[in-house]
């Protein structure tokens, strides 16, 4: 082998070669471990210790396995070009449907105990507007129950006035006609049934228990005034009877419903389930929760949905109490109370009533999304209806409650609460003064329902299309009713009219049902992509990444500041353990000599020559090399066998 050819195998044996010339694949995936850029493989090199090494293999693997998986994912999934179709069919559930009249009882029923208020009623629209309410069936009744010279009970109580507007902070009485002074605050209402134009404003004044504070409240119309003050004492009385007199009274459901069909099939009263509401009297729900089965319909059109025949019974209509004829009904979930006196919606007499229904169903996030409630468990009012949570039921609840702390009774038209009593004169005779105010105050957002009470986060809405029809038409009528007359002859002793019917129709338009459906905006997966996506746009950074990180300046910066501690801790115990130097002071092995002292800062070139000899030491005497002799003619200038030497110069 030619000598140069030697030396640079020499060479290329003892200097360490890197790179793709690494002589072995250990050297080679150990030059790639320290200098790629990928993260994790660097750490398997240089981490120290076995457990730290076995963690960064089981750490990489595992991101090239997730790598792996991932594009094997996306690559099957570009690929596939195949689509399904699924379709299928379902039913719905039909909601509930309560049905009430709007009169409330039976006039025949209730006269009795109304007598002397409808009595006052009449004298008191005689002398607002100078004629008596009359109608037929009325005006041959006896009156002689009543007699004209007996004082009004009612009017004492809560007095009609009439405020002329010449004269301010005077009222004339309904039935006396004297004037009185009429002081503290005066409330308007303004009209809600119908006005009439007049020169004189109508109103009552209401007072508390020591009739010092007294609130007058007045009305555009004087038909609105004589209602509501009706209404009121309408409520005193029926609050005292019992309940199952007040059944009794009312409707039955053999009475309301004349024919029933529902998906075509034909159902009766057995059907529908008694609530008695204290407003609207008996109401009668269809597929309420207290059946054994929810009933369901799969078509759409009004064919396949609920189809009923009301007998309204006009004649027992109560005069005063409503100015209409005809029906409420209300639809909603199984589960949930019916507000008929809220939203209920109206159905005609003489007339066919086509409800179209389309279902919305909305879920919402309670918090931290929303300020909604799942069932009401963590709003702090009592539930006092036997139905699930929701808005309306806790801001009613609510009014009730504070009806009972404030007035010590309970609001005639809402359910009672527990150990409590409905108002009544005997009981508590001005709580109408309290009533009227804690109305005002709940309308105002002053007693704080309105911030307490939180809406539900799921909850289902009927979106309703209500379209009328003359019904019967008038070629139908002379054998539709005589046909109907026949099979109501058990319950009702006359010949049917068209004012005492009313037909009702209720479907589904189409089964598609609406959902929407609140999600987060921001998920955990979000924010951790939204942190990868940044650190590995402006610091190419990865998960793996992170996890140096964590171990460099957490785990490793920790531990070196322990150690530190713990060795300072060590030196200043040994050093404390350490016996006292009697003669002279202990210095440190190794600073005798000066030339030996530690600095902080290390010797350049220049200083260090200055430094002065260590003592005892003798520098040894070096003769200078013969420069001449580092001089070649010419290196391998010729061919030269492994044992031929040079010859010096």
């Amino acid at each position: 082998m030619a000598p140069g050819e030697k030396i640079k195998a020499k060479i290329k044996k003892n200097l360490p070669v890197t790179g793709p010339q690494a002589p072995t694949i250990k050297e080679l995936m150990r030059w790639y471990c320290l200098n790629t850029n990928t993260h994790g493989c660097r750490r398997i090199v240089v981490s120290r210790g076995r457990l730290r090494r076995l963690l960064w293999i089981g750490f990489t693997l595992t991101a090239v396995a997730l790598i792996l998986w991932q594009c094997a994912l996306l690559v099957f999934s570009f690929y596939t070009v195949s689509v399904s179709i699924k379709v299928h069919f379902r039913k719905l559930d039909f909601p509930a449907v309560t049905i009430c009249n709007i009169n409330p009882y039976k006039y025949s029923t209730v006269r009795h105990l109304l007598a002397d208020l409808e009595q006052e009623t009449r004298e008191a629209l005689k002398s607002l507007y100078g004629f008596p309410e009359s109608r037929k069936r009325r005006e041959a009744e006896s009156w002689s129950s009543i007699s004209e010279g007996k004082q009004p009970r009612f009017s004492h109580r809560i007095p009609l006035l009439i405020f002329d507007q010449d004269e301010k902070g005077k009222a004339r009485d309904f039935f006396t006609g004297r004037k009185r002074k009429v002081g503290g605050s005066i409330i308007h209402k303004a009209s809600n049934v119908m006005h009439i134009e007049s020169k004189q404003v109508v109103g009552f004044q209401l007072c508390s228990n020591d009739t010092s504070d007294c609130a007058t409240y007045t009305f555009s119309s004087g038909i609105n005034a004589i209602q509501e003050w009706y209404k009121l004492h309408y409520m005193n009385i029926m609050a005292q009877v019992p309940l199952e007199k007040k059944i009794n009274m009312s409707y039955s459901a053999e009475e309301l419903l004349v024919t029933c069909f529902f998906d075509g099939v034909s159902c009766d009263a057995r059907n529908f389930t008694l609530f008695h509401h204290p407003m609207h009297g008996n109401c009668y729900t269809f597929n309420n929760r207290e059946n054994e089965t929810i009933l369901s319909t799969s078509m759409g059109g009004s064919e396949y949905g609920l189809q009923v025949i009301l007998y309204i019974n006009e004649e027992e209509y109560n005069p005063f109490l409503v100015s209409s004829t005809g029906a409420k009904v209300i639809i909603h979930r199984q589960d949930e109370y019916p507000f008929v006196e809220d939203v209920g919606t109206e159905i005609e007499t003489a007339m066919v009533t086509s409800i179209g229904m389309h279902l919305t169903e909305s879920f919402k996030l309670s918090e931290p999304y929303s300020q909604c409630t799942e069932d009401g468990s963590d709003v702090p009012i009592r539930n006092i209806y036997n139905a699930a949570y929701s808005l309306q039921i806790c801001l009613h609840s609510c009014f009730q409650t504070k009806m009972v702390e404030k007035c010590g009774c309970a609001q005639y038209s809402q359910p009672l609460p527990p150990a409590a009593n409905y108002c009544n004169y005997q009981q508590h005779p001005n709580w109408m003064y309290c009533y009227y105010q804690l109305h005002r105050a709940f309308v105002q957002e002053e007693l704080g329902c309105q911030s307490v009470c939180k809406e539900a986060c799921s909850f289902k809405e009927w979106t309703l299309t209500t379209s009328l029809a003359q019904w019967p038409s008038v070629v139908s009528e002379k054998w539709l009713l005589p046909v109907l007359t026949w099979d109501q002859g058990r319950q009702v002793n006359k010949k049917l009219n068209k004012t005492d019917l009313a037909k009702l129709l209720i479907f589904y338009k189409d089964l598609n049902q609406r959902s929407i459906m609140e999600s987060p905006a921001n998920s955990i997966e979000m924010l951790l992509s939204n942190f990868g996506g940044q650190l590995g746009l402006w610091m190419s950074c990865s998960v793996v990444c992170v996890i140096e990180i964590i171990e460099v300046f957490f785990i490793d910066f920790f531990s070196i500041i322990a150690r530190r501690q713990w060795q300072k801790a060590k030196e200043w115990w040994a050093r404390k353990q350490a016996p006292p130097c009697p003669e002279a002071p202990c210095s440190p092995q190794g600073q005798d000599n000066p030339a030996l002292d530690i600095d902080d800062d290390l010797p350049t070139f220049n200083s260090a020559l200055h430094l002065p000899p260590a003592l005892g030491t003798q520098v040894p005497g070096t003769p200078p090399p013969k420069y001449n002799t580092l001089r070649l003619e010419r290196a391998f200038s010729n061919q030269l066998t492994d044992t031929q030497m040079l010859d010096e110069l």
